[in-house]
């Protein structure tokens, strides 16, 4: 599964519109984002980790590094 469908898909689960994901990365942040530069975003595969790891904290989730065995 890409990025996009992934985070699409943990929105859904959430009841949490994109436009309010939006808000929410602008408030925690102070860099402003909009419906269309996340769809820009998701749709070209440029999020950094740190916007990853500020979209999982907006949808109540959290980024975790396992190690393989």
């Amino acid at each position: 599964m890409d990025n996009k469908s992934y985070i699409k898909s943990l929105l859904v689960l959430n009841n949490m519109p994109i436009s309010k994901l939006a808000s929410i990365m602008t408030e925690k942040s102070g860099k402003i984002y909009t419906i269309g530069s996340l769809y820009g975003k998701l749709s070209r595969d440029t999020l950094t980790l740190k916007e990853c790891q500020l979209i999982a904290s907006a949808i109540g989730y959290h980024i975790e590094f396992l190690r393989n065995n």
